[in-house]
Formats: structure tokens, C-alpha cells, sequence
């Protein structure tokens, strides 16, 4: 995309006035993140500056600009991507890992230059990276009280106001009054007065709320100050809770308008408090106004982020609950789009678009976990790509379809990832495919001692690949919530050293793949829980292991059966079988007799 398009002359004249505007605040540059206050993957329409400015609608970014240059830094996922939407007369195109942007900082500021940024978008970690970076090149970096980009968008989305509802004890099983008693001991244990949760997910699991401030994470946007002594002041737009929530949430809870939030961190730095903060999580402009009040920060974890990972017995059947709903939107999904394939042509986006529909018709259904990832050939090389419909491929014989989708139930959150052959797939793609199932069943079979970290885990998704030299630039799994952020931490599994070790009730994604650039994609992706391992013979340790939540027949077109050992030729039937005996029932004549043959017995 070019400066000549329409898009391009908006971007072109919006980096003007940005550089206006600049100037007018005596700022040589100014860094625009892609997030807002809460730090969250998703962040509503309001308080996407990197996209009102860019063009760039990646869910992971970074801007630079300056008088006379502008950069976006972006990471592999979207290189394609961004320049189909960033003009790049206007902006250089940089890797956020490799070229990050504290080192283009560091070579394109000058001495006396001053760098312009929101604390309320960058965290005290992130901070004290880009001052570091502008230090070193003799330039200063300026907080600013207002946002420069909102001084110049005139037509600004209003905040999103949905309302607050209560998440009751059927689908959580455990009280917000208990949860707020185990975080308040676990402050006290460690000698802290309290602690600011910048997160939304955490204070919807603290208080057992949801909400629909994002388009796909039920959680009202908002923030919170746990004390010691279970008492709670919640910081949310009083245009939001729903009646009856006070009653819901009982005395301990204090909801106050978000403009106090300052005066109540001014309190707690009065009174002394030791206050817990995570330094990649709360906006700098909160810490700034605790450490100027007189609090004492102890950078920590979020309190609430590890038992919120752990789920209750009542949350894993709710999971259970709801992959069989969501594995009976599937199998008649996949049906659909075999018979679809066989008499018409199809988009990425019709494709999408059915698999929600059929999703829609089941109990407790709520919207998309996330966008759906639809990509037909090399479409699919792409792991994040977005379909749109004016650009949608359409899905063609010859090569693969990748197909990685979710639903938020009342009961749980799901996601899935399925490859789909469109004709005859080559040699190769059912060679490369069958190596990413066994790294799949490497990982659902995996037996390993209490203190395991997802980092061990890794390697077993990966080996059948390094085996034939190839490999994928993605982590393995990410947590995923209880109808809440279908990411969410701080388990996962990647290469990436991890210090928290898995403990039964945690979901992960089991989701191995291969990408051949220009080609195709591969992933087969489903969400298992950590458990227990009982009688394992002449056991000397305590043993966990997966269960697998999905329920999806994994395509049997692309698999090379000779590359497969007994073993997981074993699992995937018992896979088969257990999808075939839970979905059968659920099915139309029509749609049974396709899954009987999709879910057949590998001999």
C-alpha cells in the first residue's frame, strides 16, 4: 500500500498533524503503543491510537515518531501484514524483537532531542527501557499529561459503557468472598497493605463479574485495590454495574468513580503502605503516583493471576460442558465444508462465517474467544492472518485450509485449530502435517513429575519436526481462561524459560504447527487440562499428565501412517472413538455418517 491511496492520504495527513501538534509541546518525538491502560491483548476501539494512526490492526505493535522519520515494530507474525496497511513511504518497517524500538531510539535521537510518552500506556518496565534507550543518545523522555494523538482525533469512539453483570457460583464454584479472603492472606504472608490490579481479567475473576467492554473477553474494563483485609475498591464507570450487582458483591466491595483512583493511591502512600505492584502490568503514571505519595512498591506477581489459572471443579466441568457443545458446532462444521468443497467455491470469510453461525445455536453462547483465524494456502503461513472480505482468498484445490477459532460459553472458553486438505494435498504438505500431529500427541501423552514447567514440555511438540529440520516461530500453548481472555498466563508452554510450574486445573493449548512461507500452514491445535497421573508402575514421584478437552476429529486425508509409531496410532483412535461416542448423538443422519468415516479406526 502506497501514500497515493485513499487509506495512505488519511495516514499522511494524521502524521502531519501528529508532528503539529508535536511541536506545539516542544517534543522532538513521541511513542505510540498498541495497548491502553489495562496492558490487555485486546483493547477497545477508543484506545487504538497505533491503528487511527498507522492503519496497522495487528494486536502487537509500536510507533515511533519523530519530526523527520516514523517506524512501526511489529513481530513475525505480522510482517506480512503491516504492509498491506502501513504505507511504507511513511514508516519503516522494523522487527519488534530484533530491531526493537528503543534500539532505533537509541540511533535516530539526537542530544537535547525530548521524547514525548502517556504513562498511562507503558508500564514501569517499558519505561525504564525507552529512558535508558533515550539516555543513551543524550535525549530525555517527557511524560505527558494528555495524549497528543487524542488532541488531534476528533472523531475519538466513545469508551465502551456494557454493562456488569454477576458471574454466579454455578459457573465458578468458588465465592468472590472466599477469593478475596485467600488473596488477602497471601498479601499479609508476604507483608504487603495491598495491591493494584491493573488487569481486567483479574479483577472479573476476583469479584465473580463480567462484562462486555471488548469484543472478546467478557470483562468490564476497570481498575481495583485489594487490601489486606479482603476489602476491595473497585474503580468503574458507574454507568456500567447492572442492578442488584452491590447486593451481588456485598459491603467489602467499594465501587467509586475511576477519577478517585489518584486521591485513594494518595491515601495508601500517606498511610505508608506497602503496596504490590507487577511491573509489567499497571501503567507507569500509577506507580509515578504511589512512589510520589510516599507508598513503598514491592514489584511482584499479580495476586490473582495464579489461582484465577487454576481452575475449580466446577469451572473444568463447565470446560467439558462446553467443548462438547463446541465440538458438535465443529463436527457439523466440517461437514458443512466437506460438502460445501465438493460442489462450490467458498471465501475465508463465507468459511468463518458458517463456523460461527453454527457455533451460535448452542447453549450458553456468548460470542467468539477471538477473531477466527481463516487462511487458505499461503494465507495460513501466516499465524495471526485476519480474512477480510474485500481480500478474501478463496479456497481452491491444491492446497491447505488452517482454520483456528473459539467460543466464549458461560461455562468456559474454547479454541481450536484444524487443517483442512482443499483437493489433493502434496507429499509434502501430509508429510509436514503428520509431523506436527506427533509433536501433538507427544505433547497430550506427556508424563512428567510435579515442578514441571512448560519450558520441559516444549521440546516434545518440536522433535518430529527438528527431526526433519523444520520448526515453527510460535510458543506450543498459552493458558486459556474460564470465560474469560482465551490468553491468559502465567503458565504456557514455549521455548521461552518459564518459572511457573504446572499444577492440576490449569488449561493449555496444545497447538504445535509449520509454516512454509508463500505456501501453506499447518496447525492442529486442542485445549487439554493438567491432572494427576495415578498407577504408574514402581512410580518414585508424584506424576501429572493432559487431559484433553477437545472434541474435533483431527483430518485423517493428510496423515502418512507410516510415519506414525504404534503408539500414537493408538491414541489417535482411543481420540477418535472418544470424539465419535461424545458427538454422534448430537448429529443429523447426514452429519453422523460423515463423522463415522472423518473419526474411522487407523489400522
Amino acid at each position: 500500500m502506497g501514500a497515493t491511496t485513499t487509506m495512505g492520504k488519511n495516514q499522511n495527513q494524521r502524521l502531519e498533524q501528529l508532528r503539529a501538534e508535536l511541536k506545539k509541546r516542544n517534543l522532538d518525538g513521541f511513542i505510540v503503543p498498541r495497548s491502553d491502560e489495562h496492558q490487555g491483548e485486546d483493547v477497545p476501539a477508543c484506545s487504538d491510537r497505533l491503528l487511527w494512526l498507522t492503519g496497522f490492526s495487528g494486536s502487537a505493535g509500536v510507533a515511533v515518531v519523530t519530526t523527520d522519520r516514523a517506524a512501526i515494530f511489529i513481530d513475525g507474525r505480522y510482517t506480512l501484514q503491516v504492509r498491506g496497511e502501513v504505507p511504507e513511504d511513511l514508516y519503516e518497517y522494523q522487527h519488534l524483537m530484533t530491531e526493537p524500538a528503543t534500539s532505533w531510539i537509541e540511533n535516530v535521537a539526537t542530544a537535547g532531542h525530548q521524547i514525548g510518552y502517556d504513562p498511562w500506556l507503558m508500564t514501569r518496565n517499558q519505561v525504564a527501557r525507552y529512558r535508558k534507550a533515550a539516555t543513551d543518545a543524550g535525549a530525555t523522555l517527557v511524560a505527558q499529561e494528555a495524549n497528543p494523538i487524542d488532541a488531534i482525533w476528533t472523531d475519538r469512539p466513545a469508551p465502551p459503557k456494557a454493562p456488569v453483570v454477576p458471574h454466579e457460583f454455578q459457573y465458578t464454584g468458588k465465592e468472590s468472598s472466599d477469593k478475596r479472603a485467600e488473596v488477602a492472606a497471601a498479601l499479609s504472608a508476604i507483608g504487603q497493605d495491598a495491591a493494584v490490579l491493573a488487569a481486567p481479567d483479574s479483577i472479573a475473576w476476583l469479584l465473580n463479574v463480567r462484562g462486555g467492554d471488548l469484543p472478546n473477553a467478557p470483562q468490564p474494563l476497570s481498575f481495583a485495590i485489594v487490601h489486606n483485609d479482603a476489602r476491595v475498591d473497585w474503580f468503574v464507570d458507574p454507568d456500567k454495574p447492572a442492578d442488584g450487582l452491590g447486593q451481588f458483591l456485598g459491603p467489602d466491595v467499594i465501587r467509586a468513580d475511576p477519577e478517585k483512583f489518584g486521591s485513594v493511591l494518595d491515601q495508601l502512600g500517606k498511610a505508608g503502605a506497602t503496596v504490590g505492584m507487577n511491573g509489567d502490568s499497571e501503567p507507569d503514571w500509577v506507580v509515578e503516583r504511589l512512589r510520589k505519595s510516599g507508598a513503598t512498591i514491592a514489584f511482584g506477581a499479580d495476586p490473582c493471576a495464579l489461582p484465577k489459572a487454576i481452575k475449580t471443579d466446577v469451572e473444568l466441568d463447565g470446560a467439558r460442558a462446553a467443548h462438547h457443545r463446541d465440538g458438535v458446532a465443529m463436527a457439523r462444521f466440517l461437514h458443512w465444508l466437506d460438502v460445501t468443497l465438493a460442489e462450490q467455491s467458498v471465501t475465508e470469510t463465507e468459511v468463518s462465517d458458517k463456523l460461527e453461525e453454527f457455533r451460535r445455536t448452542g447453549e450458553h453462547f456468548k460470542g467468539l474467544s477471538f477473531p477466527t483465524i481463516s487462511g487458505f494456502g499461503a494465507n495460513g503461513a501466516s499465524p495471526h492472518y485476519r480474512a477480510a472480505p474485500e481480500t478474501a482468498a478463496t479456497l481452491a484445490p491444491g492446497s491447505l485450509y488452517l482454520v483456528d477459532s473459539g467460543g466464549q460459553y458461560l461455562d468456559g472458553t474454547t479454541d481450536v485449530t484444524r487443517t483442512i486438505p482443499v483437493g489433493t494435498p502434496s507429499q509434502e504438505m501430509c508429510d509436514n502435517y503428520t509431523r506436527v500431529l506427533k509433536g501433538h500427541i507427544a505433547v497430550a501423552t506427556a508424563r512428567f513429575p510435579v515442578g514441571t514447567t512448560g519450558s520441559h514440555i516444549d521440546p516434545f511438540a518440536r522433535k518430529a519436526l527438528w527431526d526433519a529440520g523444520l520448526d515453527f516461530d510460535h510458543g506450543t500453548g498459552h493458558g486459556v481462561g474460564s470465560y474469560l481472555n482465551v490468553h491468559e498466563g502465567p503458565h504456557r508452554i514455549a521455548k521461552a524459560p518459564n518459572t511457573v510450574p504446572f499444577v492440576p486445573g490449569m488449561i493449555v493449548s496444545n497447538e504445535p504447527g509449520y509454516y512454509k512461507a508463500g505456501g501453506y500452514g499447518i496447525r492442529i491445535e486442542n485445549l487439554v487440562a493438567v491432572c494427576t497421573i495415578d498407577g504408574i508402575a514402581g512410580a518414585e514421584r508424584d506424576m501429572l499428565g493432559f487431559e484433553t478437552l477437545t472434541m474435533a476429529p483431527i483430518d485423517q486425508r493428510l496423515i502418512v501412517t507410516e510415519l506414525l509409531d504404534a503408539s500414537e496410532i493408538a491414541w489417535l483412535n482411543d481420540y477418535h472413538a472418544w470424539v465419535r461416542m461424545n458427538i454422534l448423538l448430537h448429529v443429523n443422519e447426514e452429519q453422523a455418517v460423515w463423522l463415522k468415516h472423518a473419526t474411522r479406526p487407523i489400522e
